[in-house]
């Protein structure tokens, strides 16, 4: 369907369900510069990785995922960094207009602030069905080269950044965690289609992004007089491999390789593991969010564009990094605080026993715990998060807490593959800061009137005081999530969760046997 033959009615639209009193502050097309630069394909701002895939219309399924005849847009080897320009499908859909350009203008984006891949997508003659196809705009398959099935995929998540300065978040009728209830209107009448959206009945709340004191937040209006804020937490709701079928998969419920898993845990510094069916693996992403609460209730997050950063490693059966000894057939995740053993069933119950049944495996496994043991440890201590109940087959994650087992677990650091010096203490994981700087090419000096640590790169400056918790960088004062200590009255040092903030690299995690590996990676080399 061309642009040209499109109605798009907006009076009516606007009218019918998105008019929303916007905050002169937050919005982005009124701004000379954006709170959030616009990361339109191509441009070289924050492409990180060693291999760069656009979503280009070539590029990108909308509604289905990959399967094992899907043709691969490229091939790179394991161990490889790849940049993904990922597009929200917000925005896109007919129950918008398929026209992203008027959607957004509604609402105060000017053209230039609108994504060029996503206006090329909506516009293009990719078939989609609201009805039967998912929403998802799905970009991909590459091929890691020496992937065959029964090997495991990990994939280290480095970086999410987002591509606009705005998102959206949506109910659609017999959909989210209240179906019959809400929207709360008449439903959808006849004739809803792309030149029709407003007759569908469907709620969208448009949500722009402000920054304070250096954080991201999304804004929506209070009708009776003000706003409330919540801030950006990014991550990819959809990283897969192709599942071992010739049938179309669609996008929508989340699978045993991957897919739709809307997990908020998994942003930047996390680990997922997928069992690979098909040879080269075929992984692909979507679905980017900036916000997600736990249900994901009215249907969607908080949609909107990332760039994501990826590290994509074949693991061989019997490596010691593989989260199972035993058989590996589902998704299972970590990041710096936790193990997320995965359960996935359209019964919400029976998704609530896999995942214990998995974590208990893991614990047995993995930790050396007896199966009785791992079961009432989990009764006492074990958190478990609903991820969504939205995508047909529901989510439950086990958040098993390392620092429970700390007692029992090793540390071990590497910068781009170096080993670097590393301590547990106090139940907090520490290098040394002059070490993890200079590897990094900071040059540090210490400030013996603030009692405080000075790295210098250039133009930028970062204080770190002993003990405490806030952290002067380039001026401006930020919170940290740990402070710094002083070792033998000598060496400075710093929290490893504190290095992405202070000193710009990533760091992600992983468990091989009884050993935490913090895999700390300078994308700027």
């Amino acid at each position: 369907m061309s642009n040209k033959n499109r109605f798009f009615n907006v009076k009516n639209f606007a009218a019918a369900i998105f008019t929303i009193s916007l905050i002169a502050a937050a919005v982005p097309a009124s701004a000379a510069e954006p709170v959030v630069p616009i990361l339109q394909p191509a441009s070289s701002d924050r492409i990180e990785g060693e291999y760069y895939v656009q979503s280009t219309v070539d590029n990108v399924t909308w509604g289905s995922l990959p399967n094992r005849d899907s043709k691969p847009i490229m091939s790179v080897p394991s161990g490889s960094t790849v940049t993904f320009d990922t597009v929200s499908h917000e925005g896109l859909l007919e129950d918008q207009g398929r026209d992203p350009e008027a959607y957004f203008g509604l609402h105060g984006v000017s053209s230039e602030q609108v994504l060029e891949d996503a206006k090329a997508i909506a516009a293009s003659d990719i078939v989609h069905d609201f009805d039967a196809d998912g929403p998802h705009v799905v970009t991909g398959p590459i091929v890691i080269e020496g992937a065959a099935p029964g090997d495991i995929l990990k994939v280290e998540v480095l970086s999410l950044t987002p591509r606009v300065p705005y998102g959206v978040i949506s109910n659609r009728h017999y959909k989210g965690a209240l179906p019959e209830e809400f929207p709360e209107n008449d439903g959808r009448k006849e004739g809803a289609s792309a030149e029709n959206p407003e007759l569908y009945g469907n709620v969208s709340k448009f949500t722009p992004v402000e920054e304070i004191n250096g954080k991201l937040y999304g804004v929506l209006p209070i009708e009776q007089g003000g706003h409330v804020r919540f801030p950006i937490e990014p991550f990819m709701g959809l990283m897969g491999v192709a599942p071992n079928t010739s049938e179309k998969v669609s996008s929508v419920p989340p699978i045993e390789t991957g897919g739709n898993i809307d997990i908020n845990e998994l942003g930047i510094g996390s680990t997922l593991y997928l069992p690979i069916e098909v040879a080269g693996a075929l992984f692909y992403t979507g679905d980017p969010h900036f916000a997600q609460g736990d249900g994901e209730v009215a249907l969607t997050a908080m949609e909107a564009s990332l760039r994501a950063t990826f590290r994509l490693t074949v693991l061989k059966p019997g490596d010691p990094s593989i989260p199972r000894k035993g058989e590996f057939t589902q998704p299972f995740a970590e990041t710096e605080d936790y193990w997320i053993p995965i359960g996935l069933d359209p019964d919400l119950d029976e998704a609530m026993k896999e995942a214990v049944r998995e974590a208990i495996s893991f614990l047995n496994e993995k930790l050396g715990m007896d199966r009785a043991t791992a079961y009432a440890y989990m009764s006492a201590a074990t958190d478990y998060e609903v991820s969504q109940v939205v995508d047909k087959t529901k989510g439950i994650h086990a958040l098993i807490e390392k620092r429970h087992f700390i007692d029992n677990l090793k540390l071990s650091v590497s910068v781009n593959g170096s080993p670097l010096a590393s301590e547990i203490a106090n139940d907090e994981f520490y290098v040394p800061l002059r070490d993890i700087a200079e590897t990094l090419g900071y040059e540090v000096k210490w400030d013996s009137i603030k009692q405080a640590a000075v790295v210098l790169k250039g133009e930028s400056s970062v204080t770190i005081a002993i003990l405490e918790p806030m952290y002067e960088i380039d001026g401006k004062l930020i919170y940290g999530s740990g402070s710094a200590v002083l070792k033998n009255g000598t060496t400075t040092m710093i929290p490893i969760k504190m290095i992405p903030d202070l000193l710009g690299a990533k760091v992600n995690w992983t468990t091989i046997e009884n050993t935490l590996q913090a895999n700390i990676t300078d994308l700027s080399k």
